[in-house]
């Protein structure tokens, strides 16, 4: 298979990663903004979260629940994942169907509504999932046990956020994270699958490239100091199973040791848990 991947940066900023992959009539499709749970301070933690889901939200163009059924008709696939560095979204469908994933990124890029009912019904689905993560003993331990690993740096809380952020962040609040990272010069397009490199580019140009640059994000600058001896907590709850968590901290990813360890976490837990993010 050729590995040759195509990469470019629009005028706009919005960085692209082209990979032409003939072996099936399908192309995936991903956006990729540089915002996690990392850029989150107390009173807005989960907001990254939050973000994602009223994604789904719609636009005046592409209203709740019919981009749904216009991925769905088509036989593709869509979905999204936030983590502490990222937010991605991604659709899968069959190589004729790229503009409609095409254009449904590049309007929600800047279009999404953000409804206040939305928000009011959305706060609703993302307390309960808190709530139910907090029934899972391994949930409760893993949160005890980031938090204790990182004192200084954002890493601190949990991805979905704390339960009193979650009840009081308003409209306002998140419809500001969404307009300070959801702009080009913060995001990455990747494209792989059965299609031409030139067409593609100009199809993309056309969607995304008008798409005005944003200032650049503010990061949070919270260095983590070196931790200088074992800590150790111990979390109780109801049930009669007991679980022990062993975390230790390595380098960033940038290090030329990061893969390496990778590597090394797939011989010891197994291929499975191999995780690059």
């Amino acid at each position: 298979m050729e590995t040759t991947v195509t990469k470019l940066t629009l005028a706009n900023g919005l960085q692209v990663f082209l990979k032409e992959i003939h072996t099936a009539p399908i192309i995936s499709h991903w956006v990729w903004y540089r915002v996690g749970s990392r850029d989150e301070q107390a009173g807005i933690t989960g907001i990254s979260h939050w973000v994602e889901h009223m994604q789904f939200k719609g636009t005046s163009k592409y209203p709740a629940g019919v981009l749904d059924k216009a991925i769905s008709r088509v036989g593709g696939m869509w979905n999204a994942s936030t983590y502490m560095d990222w937010t991605t979204y991604f659709e899968t469908v069959p190589a004729a169907e790229i503009e409609l994933a095409l254009d449904l990124e590049a309007d929600r890029m800047v279009n999404s509504l953000f409804r206040s009912e939305d928000v009011a019904s959305e706060r609703t689905v993302i307390i309960s999932e808190r709530q139910g993560n907090e029934n899972e003993p391994l949930f409760r331990l893993g949160e005890e046990v980031q938090s204790a690993a990182f004192l200084i740096h954002s890493y601190h809380h949990e991805v979905i956020g704390e339960m009193v952020d979650l009840q009081t962040m308003g409209r306002d609040d998140l419809f500001r994270h969404y307009r300070s990272y959801y702009v080009p010069n913060n995001a990455l397009l990747g494209v792989a699958g059965d299609f031409d490199t030139g067409q593609m580019l100009e199809r993309i140009r056309h969607h995304f490239e008008a798409i005005p640059q944003g200032s650049e994000p503010v990061r949070l600058k919270r260095p983590e100091p070196a931790q200088t001896g074992e800590r150790r907590l111990v979390v109780e709850g109801p049930g009669e199973t007991t679980y022990l968590m062993v975390v230790y901290h390595v380098p960033q990813a940038s290090h030329p040791d990061f893969f390496p360890l990778m590597v090394l976490s797939s011989l010891l837990t197994g291929a499975s848990s191999l995780s690059l993010f």
